[in-house]
């Protein structure tokens, strides 16, 4: 009988490539998400790149009782990935309370329920913004965590230390942090991929946005930042990539591999590569020219970061793969067939 899954914020970008995933590794996978900043037809198009429709839930974790009546109704789920959470770094400084009261109790909302339903295993969906501005590049494992730049950063710092003090004081429970960079990219079926509903928060679909003609220009926030060309530097990792690594905790959590109960690794590729390179590397990936123009700085926004991912790498058996121009022509593919082009 194959292991169930349940997958918080599963109709979301990463969310659902890591269903993909998970369902063409032979899991279960159940699928809960209240659809505030992803679409239904979603399930469709994994449908169609796995062969089979996930089961599907649409409520609001951060309510107290609709969580305890799901793992009342649903038994025998093995782990969980949580993804759920609201991630618009500008938007959380001008909105906090929405994001602590939305990241925060759906995570103890999910642990209340854990503890009390027996769910021994979660992956949690955590950040590199819980490293801040680093001191020192690469970040590490073990590089401190700092006073997060954002409110949206906070609720992934806060979460881990939740996760972290529940976890020592429930010992049947084990978790994952798992810490991403930047996830960009689309699956190569081009049937799903990144949707924001509204305006962009995130470098990559503006760009392909710009490049289909919905947006009249990319602002690139800031060109006196202390890096080579001056725009901010991120370490950029495939979706699928990341989606893949999901599995692969999940696997460690469930064979009894993990070192502790609460472990963290970085997910990112090893590289940084500014706004500006990213401009460039998307027109040649795809001939096709943008029109941006240099703005002031963005609230929340650090200068650098990228990832050491020899942890990762060594201690999971995982490694980023896809290279960025790959990458973002799979972007581009997805936007064109969003868009009808």
């Amino acid at each position: 009988m194959a292991n169930k899954i349940l997958v918080t914020g599963g109709t979301g970008y990463i969310g659902s490539h890591t269903v993909v995933e998970l369902q063409e590794s032979g899991f279960d996978v159940i699928i809960v998400d209240n659809l505030s900043n992803s679409k239904i037809e979603v399930l469709d198009n994994i449908e169609k790149i796995t062969g089979t429709k996930p089961a599907f839930e649409n409520f609001d974790l951060a309510d107290k009782d609709k969580t305890d009546d799901f793992f009342k109704r649903n038994g025998g789920i093995d782990a969980i990935i949580h993804f759920a959470a609201s991630k618009a770094v500008g938007e959380s400084v001008e909105k906090p309370i929405l994001y602590y009261r939305n990241n925060l109790v759906s995570m103890m909302n999910i642990l209340e329920c854990q503890i009390k339903y027996d769910v021994a295993n979660i992956v949690f969906s955590s950040s590199c913004t819980v490293y801040g501005q680093p001191d020192v590049l690469p970040v590490t494992e073990q590089t401190p965590r700092k006073d997060a730049e954002s409110p949206y950063g906070n609720t992934k710092r806060v979460n881990e230390d939740i996760l972290n003090d529940t976890v020592a004081a429930n010992p049947k429970l084990n978790a994952i942090a798992l810490r991403y960079f930047n996830p960009v990219g689309a699956h190569p079926s081009a049937l799903i991929g990144e949707l924001p509903l509204g305006i962009p928060n995130n470098l990559v679909p503006f760009i392909t946005q710009t490049a289909a003609g919905l947006r009249d220009e990319l602002k690139v926030f800031g060109d006196n930042y202390n890096t080579p060309d001056g725009s901010a530097i991120r370490d950029y990792i495939n979706v699928v990539d990341l989606a893949k690594a999901h599995v692969v905790a999940i696997n460690r959590l469930l064979s009894g591999k993990n070192k502790t109960n609460y472990e963290v690794f970085n997910l990112g590729t090893g590289f940084g590569y500014s706004v500006l390179e990213m401009i460039l590397g998307f027109e040649k990936a795809t001939g096709v020219k943008l029109n941006y123009k240099i703005v002031d700085r963005r609230a929340g926004d650090i200068e650098k970061i990228w990832a050491d991912t020899t942890y990762a790498n060594e201690e999971l058996g995982w490694k980023a793969e896809k290279g960025l121009e790959e990458t973002l022509l799979t972007s581009w593919n997805w936007e064109k067939y969003v868009r009808g082009i």
